[in-house]
Formats: structure tokens, C-alpha cells, sequence
């Protein structure tokens, strides 16, 4: 029962990076296509961190997988941040 719990975890997961990436390539603005990415990555990886918990053997694993979210969620969404800040700003200059 928790094999197949962590493979559904892990196959929902890559669902949601799946979807990020037609967002990433379907959606028609800068603001639409970061916020699509980072919102389906963070679940999707939370998905994969969720179904490999399960599998996880000792605490110290564990542990290391959930440092790892949290790491990724962080600069994901600092990296979103300084990417829209960018595109912002060079909107506000090239406007006349």
C-alpha cells in the first residue's frame, strides 16, 4: 500500500511538471508563464519530495529531502521575483 502511495505521489508530481511546462510554453506574457512554472514546480516537487519520503529508509534522508524543498522553493521564488523586477523595470525604460 505505500508503494503505491509514493508512486502515485511521485507519477502526480511529474504531472504537475508537465503542466508547468505547457504553461511555460502556452502562456502569452512574462508575469503568466512565471507565475504557471513556479506555482506547478513548488507542488510538483513537493508531490516528488512526499512520494520519496515514503520510500526513505532513515530520519537523516528524510530530512536532506526536506532541506532540499525548501532550498528549491526558496530560490524558486526568489528567482521569479528578480525576474519580474527585471522585466518591470525594462518596461518602465523603454516606454516614451
Amino acid at each position: 500500500m505505500i508503494d503505491f502511495l509514493s508512486l502515485l505521489l511521485i507519477y502526480a508530481g511529474i504531472g504537475f511538471y508537465i503542466a508547468g511546462t505547457v504553461g511555460l510554453l502556452r502562456l502569452p506574457d512574462l508575469y503568466s508563464r512565471l507565475h504557471a512554472l513556479t506555482k506547478a514546480d513548488n507542488l510538483g516537487l513537493g508531490l516528488l519530495v512526499a512520494g520519496l519520503l515514503l520510500r526513505s529508509d532513515d530520519l537523516l534522508t528524510a530530512l536532506k529531502l526536506l532541506l532540499i524543498w525548501v532550498l528549491v522553493l526558496t530560490a524558486s521564488a526568489a528567482g521569479s521575483q528578480l525576474i519580474a523586477q527585471f522585466a518591470r523595470r525594462g518596461e518602465r525604460e523603454a516606454k516614451p
